[in-house]
């Protein structure tokens, strides 16, 4: 506990330094995941590797209150800039509201296609329906864990979102939360996803599972989305990781099929996104975001989610090759991938929004309709 309220204390006097922003995270994220590591090890009696995680992780917290002595040794005390102190509106509000915002800061609007995929993961795994309690729980530990992300992320992200139109009425921005109590809220989650996960479902699914939001908040919140053109090509690697979570859950492995369901993921985020950027690249632009469209330009995003579409679908028909997926799987793909890449060519050739909000919608329904497809041909299969 002295650990906690000494770091919200350093972020309260150094928050303007994104390096204290970021070292804060970092340590109050090894603090939660070391406790939760802790527990599990002590209570599932598992194996000694687990147990020098647990230490591992002591040694982060270590580490990053070091590191941040070290930072605020060298800093003034100057506090947070106006649009990102730390404090709410000091004004009453409803209940409802507050819950509302504390809502928003998850995310919800992507949790539901996540949930989909592992649902999938899932139910290729079974080859049908797996027990409903496996999946209720699976389920609701992928949302913590997603949800989790998100407000960590929007603690991270609070400044950019303060100079994006799209998002400065967020509740970080706009001062609704304090940004302690949204990383908080945010860690919380996590750590509830993990424990939910590791005792009712299994330990791989659980470290999956934080591995996708560690992955989502440090690789890509902290240094690609700010540094690279590059930054949502490799952070997709976060939201491919639902479905192998789903398989793992099933079969307390990882496996060929599971993998090939991430890369389908990992391929289909590129073109999904970028359709979305083309959209916003003003708001990227003001905020310095270094999305592709901004740095390059929208000729060569729009070919790169050409060249992206026709390697997906591509990989998609290949896997029939395996033996994995049979015909009513290729038929499926075959339909889902010639509209896909028909938009791409689309976009490609007409500069008119609307085709760019089109490609966008129809990636949605294409990711969730080919694993319905999937899960259709493998209970096939099965009878």
């Amino acid at each position: 506990m002295l650990i906690v309220v000494s770091l919200v204390a350093l972020l309260n006097r150094y928050g303007v330094a994104r390096a204290v922003r970021a070292t804060v995270a970092l340590t109050l994220a090894a603090l939660a995941f070391q406790v939760a590591v802790g527990a599990v090890v002590v209570t599932l009696h598992l194996p000694a590797a687990l147990r020098g995680l647990h230490l591992a992780l002591a040694s982060a917290v270590w580490a990053g209150t070091v590191v941040l002595a070290v930072i605020a040794a060298r800093l003034p005390a100057t506090g947070a800039p106006a649009g990102l102190i730390d404090h709410g509106r000091r004004t009453a509000r409803p209940a409802r509201e507050v819950v509302l915002d504390y809502v928003s800061l998850a995310k919800p609007r992507i949790i539901p296609l996540l949930l989909i995929t592992a649902l999938g993961g899932m139910m290729m795994a079974q080859s049908g329906w797996p027990s409903t309690g496996l999946v209720v729980l699976t389920l609701l530990g992928g949302a913590l864990a997603a949800a989790g992300a998100g407000a960590i992320n929007c603690w991270i992200d609070r400044d950019l979102d303060l100079e994006m139109l799209r998002t400065r009425r967020r509740p970080l921005p706009d001062r609704r939360i304090a940004p302690t109590h949204a990383l908080l809220f945010g860690i919380a989650l996590g750590l509830a996803a993990f424990l939910l996960l590791a005792f009712w479902v299994n330990v791989l699914a659980a470290t999956l599972a934080i591995s996708g939001l560690l992955f989502y908040v440090f690789i890509y919140t902290l240094w690609l989305k700010r540094w690279t053109v590059q930054n949502i090509v490799i952070g997709g690697a976060a939201g491919a990781l639902p479905p192998v979570v789903g398989w793992a859950a099933v079969t307390h492995r990882v496996d060929l099929t599971a993998i090939y369901l991430f890369t389908v993921i990992f391929l289909w985020t590129p073109p999904h996104f970028w359709a979305l950027a083309l959209r916003l690249k003003g708001d990227y632009a003001r905020a310095q975001v270094p999305m592709l469209p901004v740095v390059r330009g929208d000729a060569v995003a729009r070919r790169q989610i050409l060249l992206y579409t026709v390697v997906l679908v591509a990989v998609t028909l290949a896997v029939v090759l395996t033996g994995a997926l049979g015909l009513l799987y290729l038929a499926g793909a075959i339909v889902l991938g010639s509209v896909f890449i028909a938009l791409a060519l689309i976009t490609l050739r007409n500069h008119r929004q609307r085709w760019s909000r089109l490609l966008f919608d129809y990636s949605i329904a294409y990711l969730g309709l080919l694993f319905a497809v999937m899960v259709a041909d493998r209970m096939i299969g099965k009878l």
